[in-house]
């Protein structure tokens, strides 16, 4: 089995924080790419307490589990907890994994902006647990600063995380990196940025994985529009598919993040699969 999808029927139907409905129509309409030689869909289960606990402290997550999008969060990380565990033992090589209420703005103890578990936090230090592998990349496209995902990897080395955002800045001797992309880009202009500040960073690097935390709010009439046409972000994903097909045996991970139009997310969800998919 090359690609993993991991979605849960959990989220449909439910006005998620931010995000809203934007699934309601999954994974129905990615019936031809689901079908691809290949290519198996997983029904996400929840991250045990356990795993959570690599990333949250005891006292956020008793106060997270008292929200009603709680149960969402927890599958949505259970997924990316299982996908990247099947991708490191080599069960797959890439996968694209569904997410509500979790992902980059929660850190140990806090959360905001409808995402309130982390998603990378507890799937790198369960594959850290599990296998020998320690190194990771995290390329993160949403338009807003990743900034939980940052709190729980500042410090660690063996993490890239390069983020684009509305700001310029490095730290961490070189592993934390923010890349300015506010105000009106076009695709290409995007394109080329993610070449030479990731791609190119992740070649010197070395990652075992690449994370990518791929929001699609950056598009024309989404709440983070800075310009991208719905088609720029499969072609994205081609592209970061290709580095890691050169810098790591082609460990690519996707959790999807911000954006509400969900006829963005119904254009863009499918074609990753089928770009995941092919040789």
């Amino acid at each position: 089995m090359k690609t993993g999808v991991f979605f849960h029927r959990e989220f449909r139907n439910k006005d998620w924080p931010i995000i809203g409905d934007k699934f309601r129509n999954f994974p129905m309409v990615m019936e031809r790419d689901l079908s691809l030689p290949g290519v198996a869909l997983f029904e996400s289960g929840p991250a045990e307490e356990e795993v959570l606990l690599l990333a949250h402290t005891v006292q956020y997550l008793a106060d997270v589990r008292r929200s009603w999008y709680y149960n969402g969060a927890r599958l949505a990380v259970g997924g990316c907890v299982r996908a990247g565990e099947m991708i490191a033992r080599g069960e797959l090589e890439n996968a694209l994994v569904f997410s509500v209420g979790a992902g980059h703005h929660s850190g140990r103890e806090s959360g905001w902006g409808g995402t309130y578990l982390s998603c990378t936090g507890p799937a790198i230090a369960n594959i850290r647990k599990k296998t020998g592998m320690k190194r990771f990349a995290i390329l993160d496209t949403d338009c807003h600063h990743g900034d939980g995902t940052r709190s729980i990897f500042e410090d660690d080395h063996d993490v890239l995380h390069v983020c684009f955002c509305s700001y310029d800045n490095v730290t961490g001797e070189g592993t934390n990196v923010d890349v300015d992309v506010r105000g009106r880009v076009t695709d290409s202009e995007y394109m080329g940025a993610v070449k030479s500040e990731f791609i190119e960073r992740a070649k010197g690097f070395k990652p075992e994985i690449i994370f990518h935390n791929l929001g699609h709010d950056t598009a024309q009439g989404d709440y983070g529009d800075i310009g991208l046409t719905m088609h720029f972000f499969p072609r994205l994903a081609q592209a970061v598919k290709d580095s890691a097909e050169e810098i790591c045996g082609g460990r690519y991970l996707i959790i999807t993040h911000g954006g509400y139009r969900a006829d963005v997310a119904e254009h863009i969800f499918p074609r990753i699969v089928e770009i995941l998919a092919t040789d």
